[in-house]
């Protein structure tokens, strides 16, 4: 009984497993498709999000703007 229990336990898990992993599945048209290699479609931060967090951890340097440690401009942790 017991072993029967946790293969039912292993086979829900492996359906939620693929149907999770199904959502993710998306059909694209052929229209569509010139826009997959766009560079807002990149993961990460794009150049400009880059330097607006640099000018901010500048202007906030004193108070520690950062999102770091060490991002406090008077010297202080």
């Amino acid at each position: 009984m017991q072993k029967h229990n946790i293969r039912v336990k292993w086979l829900m898990l492996a359906a939620l497993t693929i149907v999770v992993a199904m959502q993710a599945c998306v059909a694209v048209k052929p229209y569509q498709r010139a826009y997959l290699n766009d560079d807002n479609m990149q993961a990460g931060k794009r150049p400009i999000e880059k330097f607006e967090e640099n000018v901010h951890t500048y202007r906030e340097g004193g108070s520690g703007g950062g999102s770091g440690k060490a991002s406090g401009g008077c010297g202080c942790n």
